[in-house]
């Protein structure tokens, strides 16, 4: 039969970021380098090159240790679904150390780790999405504050010289490029066309 396996994963967002902190937690629990899997890159969604040799390596009765569960992903409903796929489909166990209920091959007073993991998990889902919410609502009601104190937001409009028009004519006429128009109104050769579009929008 086979013996059961320990692994670490350890993720830090950029390559200039020390993941020596994680190491260290993961090989105090007795995890070798070989078997620890480190991502340097944003924790953004699950395509990461050590994260997906990680799944492959991984079998039935095997563990897998992190330091903190930012570290596993960012966005909580993919790391519900990474955590179900790992423990029901790979039948493996997760511990997270920095959050001990996070621990689905350990028994909590008759309960199951997996059953507490579980509820955990879905209460900080719940929490995290509650939380994005108030952001949003926050930054919806700031804007509207802000647009009733007269704040504009956006790209500010390019100023156009009352010229334009004599030179949009030029233009339409064949006798300038919209480029030597562009030059003559001191604009991008772009913001003529857009302004062009926009003429010719109204005129329909």
């Amino acid at each position: 039969m086979r013996k059961m396996k320990m692994f670490g994963y350890v993720r830090v967002s950029s390559k200039d970021q020390n993941p020596e902190r994680q190491l260290l937690a993961i090989r105090q629990m007795g995890i070798h380098d070989k078997d620890i899997f480190v991502d340097r890159m944003s924790g953004g969604n699950f395509d990461r090159p050590a994260y997906k040799e990680l799944m492959k390596r991984i079998r039935p009765g095997d563990h897998i240790v992190i330091k903190s569960i930012d570290r596993l992903g960012r966005n909580y409903s993919d790391i519900l679904e990474q955590w179900r796929f790992i423990t029901l489909e790979r039948k493996a166990s997760i511990e997270v150390l920095d959050m001990p209920l996070l621990n689905t091959g350990a028994e909590k007073e008759g309960l199951t780790g997996k059953f507490i993991s579980d509820l955990v998990l879905q209460i900080l889902a719940y929490v995290a999405e509650t939380e994005r919410s108030f952001i949003r609502q926050r930054q919806a009601e700031g804007i509207a504050a802000a647009m009733a104190r007269g704040i504009r937001f956006g790209r500010e409009r390019v100023h156009i010289s009352d010229d334009f028009d004599d030179w949009y004519v030029l233009w339409l006429d064949g006798k300038v490029s919209m480029r030597e128009a562009a030059v003559a109104l001191n604009i991008s050769p772009s913001t003529f066309c857009r302004r062009c579009k926009e003429i010719s929008s109204d005129d329909q």
